[in-house]
């Protein structure tokens, strides 16, 4: 019996509620200064990280420049600009412990930024998606945003290029990368 394929919506919506579920882990952690507990949140931001990185990657890739081909040139280049601003946001995270009194603030601006970008996604550019593209666009568009995931590096690269087709050919090769990186530190595979 074959799967069937999730559209592009139900994937990204997905992705939303893993994070977003990653955040509140974050958050009931917060104050707590167990060993244990900064661990777990170094952890989980690592975590939140690789999957914010993989969805904007895909979304990058894939979804944005088939909203801006017939959905709103706008509204993509809007998602674009507030990928960019969360992706500075966890480079700098990325280089800092939880007992830094800065890490608590960037976790912060990280989350209330990807807080605002869902909501302004789902409330707005999903509808619109909806409206505007067939179902079968949809579901090929989830096929495609799944398959530059498995491919999308896992950690921040702010001056990486966004746009094809340079993100196309360096996404996989910097993904490489950060996985092997990955594999080495154990980054991310806690969860």
């Amino acid at each position: 019996m074959a799967t069937e394929q999730r559209d592009v919506i139900e994937v990204l919506t997905h992705d939303h509620r893993e994070v977003e579920r990653m955040f509140a882990e974050l958050e009931s952690l917060h104050g707590q200064t167990s060993e244990e507990a900064r661990a777990r949140r170094k952890d989980l931001t690592d975590q939140v990280t690789i999957e914010l990185v993989r969805h904007s990657v895909a979304e990058e890739a894939d979804v944005y420049p088939a909203v801006k081909k017939k959905v709103s040139e706008t509204e993509a280049e809007h998602a674009k600009e507030e990928h960019a601003e969360a992706e500075r946001t966890m480079k700098r995270l990325e280089r800092l412990d939880p007992d830094d009194p800065k890490f608590e603030v960037e976790l912060e601006t990280l989350m209330q930024e990807v807080r605002d970008h869902v909501a302004e996604e789902e409330g707005e550019m999903f509808p619109d998606m909806r409206r505007i593209f067939s179902a079968e666009e949809l579901v090929d568009l989830g096929e495609k945003v799944e398959s530059t995931k498995k491919l999308a590096p896992t950690r921040p690269h702010p001056s990486a290029p966004d746009e094809p087709p340079a993100d196309k050919i360096l996404g996989p090769v910097t993904g490489l990368l950060d996985r092997m990186r990955d594999a080495v530190t154990h980054r991310g595979t806690d969860t």
